[in-house]
């Protein structure tokens, strides 16, 4: 029932969206689960600036992203829920990553590339981007408080919603989301 509850309100929404932007109100009727916890925003709220690393070391910042929809994750390797959470944002990334969406993730403080990729050996992500941010600038700069904490920017490099703490990123309700985000040209 959930399934077919989800799909007829994403067929509502890509029906009847805005091609300018995402339709609030019909993706908050999309969250279901930890999906909950996602706040969607009422207009796009700009990005920092603020570079971080890439894993051979050059700089890049947000605005690198843009012309996609990215779902922009903090996290550390010594954050548990973010051990729980990382699986599934590979899991989405394999499902639903091409050149309209990606996801992001990006380690933030002290967090050294071999601890890195440690981690996501470990728990057997390969998909991933090896993304730092080691003094927490950029963490600091976009309001993170707290791991993990995941960030929705539409494709001008803008957030249009944030999810603090973990979440089932396999679930319908992410899956549907993201995919009514991905389908707006302009969003």
């Amino acid at each position: 029932m959930k399934i077919f509850r989800s799909l007829v309100l994403y067929m509502a929404f890509c029906l009847g969206a805005n091609a300018a932007s995402a339709d609030t109100a019909a993706l908050e009727a999309m969250r279901e689960g930890s999906m909950k916890k996602l706040v969607l925003h009422s207009e796009p709220r700009p990005t920092s600036q603020t570079s971080f690393e890439a894993e051979d070391g050059s700089m890049m910042t947000l605005a690198d992203l843009s012309g996609q929809i990215v779902v922009l994750n903090f996290w550390a390797t010594w954050c548990a829920p973010c051990r729980h959470e990382m699986p599934m944002l590979s899991d989405l990334e394999a499902e639903l990553g091409s050149e309209e969406f990606r996801v992001v993730t990006v380690a933030t403080g002290r967090n050294p590339i071999p601890a890195i990729k440690s981690f996501f050996d470990e728990i057997g992500v390969e998909n991933l981007p090896l993304y730092r941010d080691p003094r927490q600038q950029l963490a600091r700069e976009t309001g993170v408080f707290g791991l993990p904490i995941t960030l929705i920017l539409d494709r001008q490099g803008n957030e249009i919603g944030r999810l603090q703490g973990d979440a089932d990123w396999n679930s319908d309700s992410a899956k549907a989301i993201l995919s009514a985000l991905i389908k707006q040209p302009d969003s």
